[in-house]
């Protein structure tokens, strides 16, 4: 290489070091202004949901028959993700007649599904009584199979009247189980954690139970009496205190049974009222202050 083009290219090389030293440092290092958020996932870009686990029971289902009055029939059905068919089945009871059943919530694990199953007895003995059966129906799942068990774990003798003709009802909340029958002029509301109950009833004249109902947010309507006469409502709320009460009657529907008008045991129309259809601030709004 030439000496005049090494002197060239040093001088070039010496102009650019001085075109970069004239600059500022904070012109040569880009940076981001204090008032500005990078975002956390890139631009654009939104995290992904993070959904529940599925139980390991979801492609199983259990359906319960009444062969006779004094004990119920359980099969369970459906596919794991190597097998389908019917896995297992067994029997509840013995009763003296079978008046209600329902599931609860499960509890589960990678394998293990857990939940309580609960039957009512309106004809305790043969007699009047009436018994609350509390069983535990364990599911383990494997690839190829589900081996069921159930056991029964608690029974409550409720103070409610039945007999060969009861007619049982009943809806359960998350928390709590309500029960009665249309021979009594009572019903009763359980804890499930606690299996204690309370009385609920208290209409003059004394009104037998019509029905009762329940929503998918735990709402649960209790009625008394029907259309033939005098009827009146309680409305209990997801934490199982009371909400609302009053004459006539009320049915909470669900997303998943419908009500069948035949068994209501004719319930009377509740009014509503202008007293009725009122909002109330939960807290006092302050002397001066207007809403939009």
């Amino acid at each position: 290489m030439s000496k005049i083009h090494m002197q060239c290219m040093s001088a070039v090389t010496s102009l650019l070091l001085a075109v970069v030293m004239a600059f500022p440092a904070s012109a040569q290092t880009p940076t981001t202004s204090a008032t500005q958020t990078a975002p956390p996932h890139g631009i654009g870009i939104l995290p992904l949901p993070v959904l529940p686990p599925a139980p390991p029971d979801k492609n199983l289902y259990t359906t319960y028959s009444f062969g006779n009055s004094t004990s119920i029939n359980w099969l369970v059905c459906g596919s794991t993700s190597q097998s389908e068919g019917c896995y297992g089945s067994g029997n509840l009871g013995r009763f003296g007649h079978a008046g209600a059943i329902i599931e609860g919530n499960e509890v589960f694990n990678n394998t293990t599904v857990t939940r309580n199953i609960y039957v009512v007895d309106d004809a305790a003995g043969g007699g009047t009584g009436v018994t609350l059966y509390v069983y535990q129906k364990t599911d383990v799942v494997t690839s190829s199979y589900d081996t069921t068990t159930v056991t029964l774990t608690n029974t409550i003798a409720l103070p409610l009247t039945g007999g060969a003709n009861a007619t049982t009802y009943m809806a359960a909340n998350n928390g709590y189980l309500f029960i009665g029958t249309n021979l009594g002029s009572s019903a009763v509301e359980v804890s499930k954690a606690a299996l204690s109950f309370g009385q609920i009833g208290g209409f003059s004249p004394p009104l037998n139970v019509s029905s009762i109902t329940a929503n998918k947010y735990g709402y649960v309507t209790v009625n008394f009496g029907g259309s033939s006469g005098f009827s009146g409502f309680y409305t209990f709320g997801p934490s199982g205190g009371s909400v609302e009460d009053g004459g006539g009657n009320e049915n909470a529907v669900d997303t998943m049974n419908a009500i069948s008008t035949a068994n209501l045991e004719g319930n009377g129309s509740s009014e509503i009222s202008a007293s009725r259809m009122q909002v109330r601030f939960k807290k006092a709004v302050p002397q001066g202050t207007t809403g939009n």
